[in-house]
């Protein structure tokens, strides 16, 4: 259960595309009946001010809109289309948790949201053709991934494992170590953005749950960051798992290897 940029993910996409376009009309809907019902008050204390207020809310519908257009278009075309950062930041930011919320109004699962806001991420990652140092790149993995009974725990320092081959860490490492890059496991988001900050890496291949990718992203911004969901046969947050060729996929796509 992946969400690089794969025809798996098509459907994701598409779910939250049409809910920009939903958002879309609605906020035009919404700025027109702003406009027009205090329009008929505003008359009486200055013919210009209906204008005026029409031009401040066309203003701001125009701004909201035009983010949610570049974005389809975006997605659509695969290049990154966004001139401003500001832009870009309040769609990820901003926009983005908007259409979680609208989905859950209208009844869609939260899951599905979620995984759609991961994809549409990771495709507005890759429309920036980004290619990254291994030695500025990190792996960031939930503790969950590491088996729940074993006696070695790696969290701060992956290198203890020893490759008993029980849970994914250990495969996960020997990639790590083959492109060079950093590895870590994180307990929490204070943990995560702690070592976001001793490391500065320019770009993350987190792997998490929906919630926590989510959460993650919108904090990491604007550092980019690809989101690979794992896989729970057991339950959240309890001896899950990882597709190592989703991962691969990621680094091969984004990571210069490190040279010896």
């Amino acid at each position: 259960m992946s969400t690089t940029t794969t025809e798996s993910s098509q459907p994701r996409k598409r779910l939250f595309i049409l809910l920009l376009g939903g958002a879309t009309g609605l906020v035009l809907g919404l700025a027109f009946l702003l406009w027009w019902v205090p329009s008929i008050g505003l008359e009486n204390i200055h013919p210009a001010l209906p204008l005026l207020f029409g031009i401040l809310l066309g203003t701001v519908a125009l701004v909201i809109v035009g983010g949610l257009t570049l974005l389809v278009l975006t997605l659509l075309t695969g290049r990154d289309l966004f001139i401003a950062n500001w832009l870009r930041k309040m769609v990820v930011k901003y926009l983005f948790p908007a259409m979680i919320s609208i989905g859950k109004l209208i009844g869609i699962d939260r899951d599905q949201l979620q995984q759609s806001f991961i994809a549409l991420n990771n495709q507005l990652v890759d429309a920036k053709k980004l290619r990254v140092p291994a030695e500025r790149t990190l792996i960031l993995l939930p503790h969950c991934i590491q088996m729940f009974d074993c006696a070695i725990k790696i969290t701060g320092d992956v290198e203890k494992c020893v490759h008993c081959g029980k849970c994914d860490i250990s495969g996960l490492l020997e990639l790590a170590n083959r492109y060079g890059i950093d590895m870590a496991v994180a307990t929490g988001g204070t943990l995560a953005r702690k070592l976001i900050v001793d490391k500065r890496p320019k770009l993350i291949v987190a792997v998490a749950c929906e919630r926590d990718l989510t959460s993650g992203i919108r904090d990491c911004y604007p550092l980019p960051v690809i989101g690979v969901l794992n896989e729970r046969p057991h339950g959240p947050c309890f001896n899950t798992h990882i597709l190592l060729p989703e991962v691969e996929k990621a680094l091969r796509t984004y990571v210069i290897p490190k040279t010896v």
